[in-house]
Formats: C-alpha cells, sequence, structure tokens
C-alpha cells in the first residue's frame, strides 16, 4: 500500500522554527523523489520544495530557499522540511507528494500525496 503521512505542523508565532515529517511507505522509498507543497486559504497548492533520491539534489520555491531545508532519511523512509524564521505568510497547509521524476515530483504531477499537515504562524 503506497501511503504518505505528514506531521510536525502546528501553531507558532513569526520567527520560530518547525521541522515536518513525511514517512513513507513506498517500497522501496529510495527509488522515489520527494516533494513539499504547501496551500493557504483560498490559494492553490504550490511548490516549496523537492529532493533527489540519494539526497544530493534539492531545490526550493524562491521565498523559501534561505530559511527551509529539505533532507531525508532513505532507513527510515522520511523526509524532513525544516523550517526556520517562520513568517505568516508561510501558513498553509503542507503537503509531501512522491514520484519517480523530478519532472513530475517539482509540478505536482504525482499522484502519491500525503493527507497534509497545517502550520499557521501568528504575527
Amino acid at each position: 500500500q503506497v501511503q504518505l503521512v505528514e506531521s510536525g505542523g502546528a501553531l507558532v508565532q513569526a520567527g520560530d522554527s518547525l521541522r515536518l515529517s513525511c514517512v513513507a511507505s513506498l517500497g522501496t522509498f529510495s527509488d522515489y523523489v520527494i516533494g513539499w507543497f504547501r496551500q493557504a486559504p483560498g490559494k492553490e497548492r504550490n511548490f516549496v520544495a523537492a529532493i533527489s533520491w540519494n539526497g544530493i539534489g534539492t531545490n526550493y520555491e524562491d521565498s523559501v530557499k534561505e530559511r527551509f531545508a529539505i533532507s531525508r532519511d532513505n532507513a527510515k523512509n522520511t523526509v524532513y522540511l525544516q523550517m526556520n524564521n517562520l513568517k505568516p505568510e508561510d501558513t498553509a497547509v503542507y503537503y509531501c507528494t512522491a514520484g519517480t521524476t523530478s519532472y513530475s515530483v517539482g509540478n505536482g504531477l504525482s499522484e502519491i500525496w500525503g493527507q497534509g499537515t497545517q502550520v499557521t504562524v501568528s504575527p
């Protein structure tokens, strides 16, 4: 059964940090590129970050590039999103997604998604 489960979302204040986790049941986890997307109320789901199968390649949306860091532990079937210096505009539901190509993951074309975790940043 293919499954992604996110956790770690919370209500925090501006300037705080959070670490999101995405635990995967995907068969061979290291075959997959993993990405994070977010969706704010009334807005589209947008790309945040992605990481290659071996963790060497990463990609970020410009507004989070200096504040967020994506990493993975293939032994634990887990991808992390470390979020520092959070801002109110980071408030959203955060989703992880998995795919076999960077293109499919980066463009949100994969069919494998988690249920999301809520991050709320107060001013």
